[in-house]
């Protein structure tokens, strides 16, 4: 009898979504299929499958134990998210090379369901760093009598979501800093910043509005720019390690002394990256915006502003108001209230006041007490003739602008 051989063993998912990635979320059922293809037949005594979701950290430091000893000190840490076994084929014991119990698998392809399920508690989302990562994994192992086991790994995704609809997220992010710049015993005027984002939490591929007011009262030429960065931190035996990498940035225009750049809404678009890790007591994945000011020779002026990166989206209307109006609505079932998703236009004018009682209120009134005869002056005609006119357009423009706001100090001269 010619033993057949195994000629491929392979392992698939049960997509969940369009783009055929397995990605799944914690409470998901993850199921797929061990694929074995044989030539000839072959006797199997199990065919097992391990799935396991762990982090784990891992750096190394140099120290010095004296004047000419050196050692490496190993951190290390790691923790579980879950551990499942399974027997798609056989038994569990892997050493008895005895008769009984083999399976006989024929010449051909063989496909062996699997279903497992993730548990409820948060999962760190999947991430690969410099010096930890969290992975998730399902692994397949063939077991013949007298051979090696026949392995094979394959990984899946796992997303933590991060909802961005939330208040703390939706919170806009400001900040406001001043450096003056010394050079022995002369002092120059002072560089000030000032700059503010909408909100705090963003999801990649959107771009950032930054406003932010750049003033040079300085002697030097300085350049105003922005950053997104990403700050990996890892944990072990009570140590700490930190990398921060560049996302993206931009950069504005250089300013003279005494010229001031004032950024609308400037964009800066997020790149993909992955999600914010927070919640793994090992490995936190955070990101900031950094506008700052470049002054040669000198310190850079800059702010801080702590964002998160999530995977759910801002909601369609895309305001924190409707996002709040959301909630309410949500909070009001109970009461068998509900608010519409789109609030109705007000009624025009016409449908409020008649053309018919528009006039009749125009028209002077044919018995009027002495308080109104002595009120027919142009003022009280006026009033009338204005009484049941349309109210005039809304306009965010000020007709009368407040002068005095031209009127700030500028820049001392020199």
């Amino acid at each position: 009898m010619v033993l057949g051989k195994v000629k491929s063993l392979t392992i698939s998912f049960d997509c969940l979504n369009d783009s055929n990635v397995p990605v799944y979320s914690s409470g998901d059922t993850v199921s797929g299929r061990v694929n074995l293809e044989v030539t000839g037949e072959i006797r199997v005594k199990s065919l097992k499958i391990h799935a396991r979701g762990h982090a784990k950290v891992r750096w190394t430091e140099s120290r010095n134990a004296g004047s000419n000893t050196a050692y490496t000190q190993n951190y290390t840490e790691e923790v579980e998210y879950f551990n499942h076994k399974d027997i798609l084929i056989g038994h569990e014991r892997d050493d008895d090379n005895s008769e009984e119990g083999f399976n006989t698998i024929h010449s051909g392809r063989h496909e062996y369901a699997f279903s497992f399920e993730l548990p409820q508690t948060p999962l760190a989302t999947s991430f690969e760093g410099r010096h930890g990562s969290v992975r998730y994994w399902v692994k397949a192992e063939l077991h013949r009598p007298w051979l090696l086991p026949v392995k094979l790994k394959k990984e899946f995704t796992v997303f933590e979501h991060i909802d961005i609809n939330t208040p703390s997220l939706l919170s806009p992010q400001a900040g406001t800093k001043e450096k003056t710049l010394c050079c022995w015993f002369c002092t120059s005027g002072p560089i000030s910043l000032s700059a503010k984002i909408e909100r705090k939490g963003y999801t990649p591929g959107e771009s950032i509005q930054i406003f932010a007011e750049i003033e040079n009262c300085s002697s030097r030429m300085v350049v105003p720019k922005a950053a997104i960065y990403q700050t990996q931190a890892f944990y072990a035996k009570g140590k700490m390690k930190e990398v921060k990498q560049l996302v993206a940035n931009l950069r504005g225009e250089s300013l003279s002394s005494g010229k001031t750049e004032t950024w609308n809404g400037k964009l800066l678009k997020i790149p993909p990256v992955s999600p914010s890790i927070l919640d793994c007591s090992i490995i936190r994945v955070e990101y900031s915006l950094m506008v700052y000011v470049d002054i040669p020779g000198a310190m850079d002026l800059f702010l801080n502003l702590p964002l998160v990166i999530g995977t759910i989206p801002l909601h369609p209307f895309g305001s924190r108001t409707s996002s709040v109006s959301s909630q309410c609505s949500m909070n009001m079932n109970w009461l068998g209230l509900s608010l519409p998703e789109r609030p109705e236009a007000p009624p025009s004018y016409a449908e409020v006041v008649t053309e018919e009682q528009r006039r009749n209120n125009l028209a002077p009134g044919s018995a009027c007490d002495d308080f109104e005869r002595a009120l027919q002056g142009p003022l009280f005609a006026y009033i009338q003739e204005f009484r049941f006119l349309p109210p005039p357009l809304y306009s965010e423009v000020d007709p009368n602008p407040d002068q005095s706001a031209d009127d700030r100090p500028s820049c001392p001269s020199r």
